[in-house]
């Protein structure tokens, strides 16, 4: 019985793509890369999860896990160069989740997605570790672990647990399933599997742990603005462990993770500013004297703010006026379309966004006044939102320091508010629609960087010899912990990986860790203590193999 066979037998036949025309999209990344595989494979139950990784173990084929394949560095998608055959395992199939002790913890499954939970949270007025962002695409809850992804919410820190149950290759080669969640079920993987599936067990009595649900310490670390060091990116070595931070070096099946109580009130002061050291100075004076932390901080840049407006237009208007529900299935629907008509030569590539961006012509400015009258004063933006007490904290500083100050703020309304939010969001896609609008006539450097928390002069100034290079920069990014955006449109016949070096450099300079929040993937070097924790969660390299730019070789070829 050949492999494809085997895996048809475990999850039916519609459940498992071969064709690669079909399979593109799950073998493609979102900004970039591809790469080859055997089959594209859809198990719809843990049970039948577990039933596809034993075949493919014993098979000896490479097993690229995938959830919603929302990555930007090309780390939920094969890559060239195996020494195997692979097979791609997408989890989004499964998902279910469950709310554990009234909702103060959830379980989370491989296709549980951040926007799921956010609604199943709602009604019990708490949230989920994120709820902005890549929550709007789709992305799965153990897809945020695995990659220990940032966010926005400047209190919950990076998506990070020690309770998982998962797959785990040891050092001889043998399959296991490590029930780490601190809920007995059972000994062997069929009573665990099938006890966890049936809820076996008492949903609201779930005992407490020693272990962690989320970023416990995380107040203490973000609040330190003299640090020499970054303080938030998702490599640290202090947020390894076991799923968090694996990049898919094991088969994550369940996650536990705390939530959150939801704000009862909340309010977004809009800050504009011609200089950045204000920015910096209202940083530093909320991390260290307010009694109540933020609860975001989104810079914006002029230049973002414009290309934002322009080219994220038909993403906006889809947000604000249809909502985030069913962003997933119109990315999908997209990707079929670019599949369905380049087969076709009247069409050129990428004729679904050259028409989204055409229509957005035809409808009017989504921008509120107040905030388009902030984009012709001001060069710099800051989102600063606040909860509760928080609210009269920052209200009262702000009017203070505004009196001396060049720049200026206003407390915006809901609709300012939710506009911007979406604006500030929107722009993470900029840089790839005006590559697409220009057929590929131009490269992109998309960076995301953790800039030391003391660096006061954060706001970068590049040498004319790279300035030169480059035709837009796009700056945005979470401010009040020093985690940065930056993408670059490059002028033509620019080469991204050349200019790419000679930026980094410069970050290494500035004592700068990059990628902040994006992982590794096939883009960058894994540093030490990430290559130590891939090597002790998968000793045989049979999972997702080269991410970090790391060897592809079984055993990391050192057999």
């Amino acid at each position: 019985m050949d492999l494809v066979e085997e895996l048809v037998n475990v999850v039916g036949k519609k459940n498992v793509i071969t064709n690669k025309a079909k399979s593109l999209r799950f073998r493609k990344g979102y900004r970039s890369g591809k790469g080859d595989a055997v089959a594209v494979v859809f198990p719809t139950t843990l049970m039948a999860m577990w039933r596809v990784l034993n075949v493919l173990h014993d098979n000896n084929i490479i097993i690229i896990m995938q959830a919603a394949n929302t990555s930007l560095t090309e780390g939920s998608v094969p890559a060239p160069g195996y020494d195997r055959s692979a097979v791609v395992v997408n989890g989004m199939k499964i998902k279910d989740l469950q709310l554990i002790n009234n909702g103060e913890q959830v379980l989370a499954f491989p296709g549980t997605t951040l926007f799921h939970l956010e609604n199943e949270l709602r009604p019990l007025k708490r949230e989920p570790h994120s709820v902005i962002g890549s929550s709007n695409l789709g992305a799965s809850v153990i897809g945020g672990i695995n990659n220990n992804s940032g966010g926005a919410l400047i209190r919950r820190g990076p998506a990070y647990t020690e309770l998982s149950l998962y797959v785990w290759i040891d050092e001889h080669d043998e399959m296991h399933l490590v029930n780490h969640l601190g809920i007995d079920l059972g000994k062997t993987p069929e009573e665990i599997i099938t006890n966890l599936q049936n809820r076996n067990f008492d949903l609201n009595q779930v005992p407490a742990t020693e272990h962690h649900g989320s970023m416990f310490h995380h107040e203490q670390v973000v609040r330190d603005v003299e640090s020499d060091k970054p303080i938030r990116y998702n490599a640290n070595p202090k947020e390894l462990y076991e799923v968090s931070g694996s990049s898919g070096h094991v088969a994550a099946l369940a996650v536990r993770l705390d939530t959150f109580p939801m704000d009862k009130k909340t309010q977004m002061f809009y800050i504009g500013t011609n200089n950045p050291d204000e920015l910096e100075d209202i940083r530093r004076h909320i991390m260290t004297t307010f009694k109540e932390l933020p609860v975001s901080g989104e810079y914006m840049h002029k230049n973002a703010y414009k290309l934002a407006k322009k080219y994220g237009k038909d993403s906006l208007i889809v947000i604000e006026k249809i909502g985030t529900g069913h962003l997933p299935q119109m990315f999908a629907l997209k990707a079929w379309g670019e599949r369905f008509l380049k087969h076709i030569p009247f069409f050129k590539p990428y004729f679904p966004d050259r028409l989204l961006q055409t229509l957005s012509n035809l409808f009017p400015n989504q921008m509120p006044k107040r905030l388009d009258d902030y984009y012709e004063k001001y060069d710099h933006y800051l989102q600063l939102k606040m909860a509760g007490n928080g609210i009269e904290e920052a209200r009262e500083y702000l009017k203070s320091y505004f009196d001396k100050a060049s720049g200026d703020y206003f407390e915006a309304d809901a609709n300012e508010t939710s506009n911007a939010a979406t604006h500030r969001y929107v722009t993470a896609g900029v840089a790839i629609r005006y590559q697409e609008l220009k057929q590929d006539s131009i490269d992109i450097l998309p960076l995301d960087i953790a800039l030391a928390s003391n660096d006061y002069k954060w706001f970068e100034h590049l040498p004319k010899e790279i300035e030169d290079k480059i035709e837009h920069k796009i700056y945005y990014g979470h401010l009040l912990d020093h985690v940065m955006h930056q993408d670059y449109i490059l002028k033509p016949g620019v080469d991204a990986h050349e200019l790419k070096k000679e930026m980094l450099k410069i970050l290494d300079e500035r004592h700068a860790v990059y990628p902040a929040e994006h992982n590794v993937g096939h883009l960058y070097l894994a540093a030490p203590a990430l290559i130590k924790h891939y090597k002790k969660n998968d000793p045989t390299n049979s999972f997702n193999p080269g991410v970090g730019k790391q060897t592809m070789s079984k055993y990391w070829g050192e057999y």
